[in-house]
């Protein structure tokens, strides 16, 4: 069990595929019933507004162009540092796993990035010069650090003047159903040892000095396939999955396929979301 937490503390999302063949729909547009070749998570996704091809944003709000230098801090496997390579931007992966920094070292540098650097480093401090990023990536790692606003002040010095900021923490919601479901070790350091209530995500980003450029949620099928992750005992984080998992998304998928079934995402990502996301700035 402890090594199924582990792994999933390293995972960036559920069921990571490389989307790169596949374009994003615009999220204000009908989305098709997603096909056996496309993964039901990741359109899921797309429809949230993450990695549209089209836009070149990782989500909507935040673009990444070959201009840009970005950091990923917690970058774990490189998931979506892969789809800012893929932008032609410079790469700075960051994570405490050197494993998990070589292997997303690797990914990246197949994607297209202008550069790579890899830095095994806690991020106390950053070996990197004040102002030296133009893009800040920090998705579910907040809530693993000692000092979240000592965290952020790091991340705002390596960052220039008018710099995103693209932070994501796990939902107080679906974390408080965890403390009722997930194994212990899940609330223990290294893991989540904090639970961000909605709007405390906001509001460190504004005492470290950034302004709030939009604020979202999604990810109301992670939340539940995550709950019912814990009941398929030996399932690992890859296929074949477990009937009841397999129900489950199948069940999403057939729901995302209806013609009220992007109204209904809407509605439960708003209720039930895995994830809390800040897009916020550095003023100039």
């Amino acid at each position: 069990m402890l090594s199924k937490i582990k792994r999933f503390f390293n995972a960036d999302s559920v069921e990571q595929v490389d989307p790169a063949p596949v374009v994003a729909e615009p999220v204000d547009t009908a989305v098709p019933a997603p096909q056996p070749e496309i993964d039901v998570g990741l359109a899921d996704s797309y429809m949230s507004g993450w990695m549209r091809g089209d836009t070149g944003e990782l989500i909507e709000g935040f673009a990444i162009t070959a201009a840009d230098t970005l950091l990923d801090i917690g970058c774990g496997d490189g998931g979506y540092a892969g789809f800012s390579a893929r932008q032609g931007a410079a790469i700075i992966l960051a994570d405490v796993d050197a494993e998990k920094i070589e292997s997303a070292r690797r990914h990246v540098e197949a994607s297209g990035a202008r550069s790579v650097q890899a830095l095994v480093t806690d991020a106390n401090p950053l070996p990197l010069p004040d102002a030296h990023v133009t893009r800040v990536v920090a998705m579910e790692v907040l809530e693993h650090v000692d000092d979240p606003a000592q965290f952020m002040q790091e991340l705002v010095r390596v960052a220039a003047p008018g710099a995103l900021f693209l932070l994501t923490v796990p939902d107080e919601l679906i974390e408080t159903i965890q403390t009722h479901i997930a194994p212990p070790v899940y609330f223990e350091k290294p893991n989540h040892i904090r639970i961000f209530k909605r709007g405390e995500l906001a509001q460190l980003a504004l005492d470290a000095g950034l302004t709030i450029e939009r604020t979202t949620q999604y990810g109301f099928y992670h939340s539940v396939w995550w709950s019912l992750y814990w009941a398929c005992e030996n399932q690992p984080l890859s296929p074949p999955w477990h009937p009841l998992i397999e129900n489950w998304r199948q069940t999403w998928s057939t729901l995302l396929s209806l013609p009220q079934g992007k109204q209904i995402k809407q509605a439960l990502d708003a209720a039930m979301p895995k994830s809390q996301v800040v897009i916020a700035r550095k003023p100039l």
